[in-house]
């Protein structure tokens, strides 16, 4: 395995490239291959082993490009098949859980954490199980937020907007109550809220970006195992979906906060 390979990324829909976007500007001399399910999105509301099977043939399709490292930026991915893929992919692996849940844990002052995040992401508890592992005492509140995906893939993001404001309070009124003084956005299409959930909840609470976090730490596992790139190009990524690639480059530019210049090429993910 070379370090001028590439890291592979994966979601089931776009949500991912918003992890891509934190890649770009903290490694932009790493070459990323991304896929984004779009055939098949959303798998928040699919079965474990549905999920499983998807991820698997997700992680296989990153890997027939030779990829260092595969990223599942996917909170529903890394929560019900993290473990599966971290046990059979012959490169270093990472979810956002993990280090997300770290970094949660570190800046947190009351140990009341929120977690929000598609339904079966709230339903695995992976969230909450890795923050009690890691800080015992912490008490943490899930909320499922099905809408929001809906809502960012319709570009309806704007704080101001009356529908985002009246989204955002009804999922995020239990946790204001509740005092939590940190918030894990456990999808990576939440990010594109953060205004609106900020304005929401209030200066002093913390929103964790899942996809930041999890860019950060890839870097740090591929410094750790000397397979950084030593390339001084700024590198172009190479984009992937299941499903018709029209509407791509406006969502991917919303993602991005880009004009989109790539190109985007569709696969069927089923042959792998």
């Amino acid at each position: 395995m070379s370090s001028q390979n590439a890291i592979g990324v994966f979601d089931s829909g776009l949500g991912g490239l918003s992890a891509v976007k934190e890649f770009m500007r903290l490694l932009p001399n790493e070459k990323i291959v991304y896929f984004g399910d779009t055939g098949r999105v959303p798998y928040g509301t699919r079965s474990r082993e549905t999920i499983k099977k998807y991820a698997t043939q997700d992680a296989a399709f990153l890997m027939r490009h030779g990829v260092k490292m595969v990223v599942a930026a996917c909170g529903t991915v890394s929560s019900v098949a993290g473990e599966l893929l971290e046990s059979s992919l012959p490169v270093p692996y990472t979810g956002v859980v993990n280090p997300t849940a770290y970094t949660a844990v570190r800046v947190t002052k009351n140990g009341r954490i929120g977690v929000i995040g598609t339904a079966a992401t709230v339903g695995s508890h992976s969230y909450k199980l890795r923050i009690q592992r890691l800080m015992p005492e912490a008490q943490v509140f899930e909320q499922a937020c099905p809408l929001f995906v809906s809502l960012v893939e319709n570009g309806i993001i704007h704080r101001d907007d009356q529908i985002t404001r009246l989204v955002v309070r009804r999922y995020m009124a239990q946790l204001k109550e509740n005092g939590v003084d940190t918030v894990i956005l456990g999808c990576t299409h939440f990010p594109l809220l953060r205004e609106a959930i900020s304005d929401y909840m209030g200066e002093g609470v913390t929103l964790v970006d899942s996809g930041y976090e999890t860019a950060l730490y890839a870097a740090k596992v591929l410094r750790e195992r000397g397979l950084l790139s030593d390339s001084t190009e700024t590198q172009s990524p190479s984009f992937y979906v299941s499903d018709t690639p029209e509407g791509f480059e406006s969502v991917a530019g919303l993602f991005l906060g880009r004009d989109m210049e790539h190109t985007v090429t569709q696969i069927d993910i089923e042959a792998y």
